[in-house]
């Protein structure tokens, strides 16, 4: 099974998961690598997979071999906005079927960078999440975090998730929202716990 991947996640829904998805693509592919791109379950589709549908075209511009359909890089899409087990009604999410498409994709790239569907504990079935598919993968994580009042909380319980199944992980900071307050409301508490604070946008 290729393993070199890099699954994208975050404490939650519209903290920057297809943001951080695009500077880390750009990010691999300046290193030398033919990057893939996959999201196994977007939801709120209406015509096409929006964030699917962007990230392909950015991948095979990096990556003019990466000739596969959007079919393949998101392989479940749903009308509903909402969490996949709620969005799929009475479809069953196959994660084998997820992970042959993962290895498909290895066909045409060396590394894949794989998009989750909101924060690690979304169900994609009724027990079992977006941490498990984590886990089924063997990927480590970049976990991306809001700049937000509130947002520390939320950090930290991601963070015990993740040690707690032992999956690799580094957390990056996605400073667009409170960006006035978040040094004095926010950074002071990573400051005193933290040895290092990546910053998404600082990302080369």
């Amino acid at each position: 099974m290729n393993n070199n991947t890099l699954f994208i996640t975050a404490t939650n829904t519209n903290v920057g998961k297809t943001y951080a998805s695009e500077k880390f693509l750009r990010y691999y592919a300046k290193k030398g690598f033919k990057v893939g791109y996959f999201k196994p379950i977007e939801t709120g589709v209406v015509d096409k997979p929006f964030d699917g549908s962007a990230m392909l075209k950015l991948t095979q511009e990096l990556n003019p071999d990466f000739n596969v359909k959007i079919n393949d890089v998101v392989p479940y899409q749903f009308k509903l906005p909402a969490a996949p087990f709620v969005a799929k009604g009475s479809t069953k999410i196959d994660i084998d079927f997820l992970k042959q498409k993962k290895e498909y994709l290895f066909n045409f790239c060396d590394f894949l960078i794989i998009e989750g569907a909101g924060g690690l504990l979304v169900p994609l079935e009724k027990d079992y999440f977006i941490i498990d598919l984590i886990q089924t993968f063997r990927s480590p994580v970049a976990l991306i975090v809001p700049s937000r009042l509130g947002s520390i909380n939320d950090t930290l319980l991601s963070k015990e998730a993740l040690k707690s199944r032992n999956i690799p992980f580094n957390w990056y900071i996605n400073l667009f929202e409170d960006k006035e307050n978040f040094k004095e409301v926010t950074l002071p508490f990573y400051q005193a716990t933290e040895e290092k604070i990546n910053y998404l946008d600082e990302l080369d």
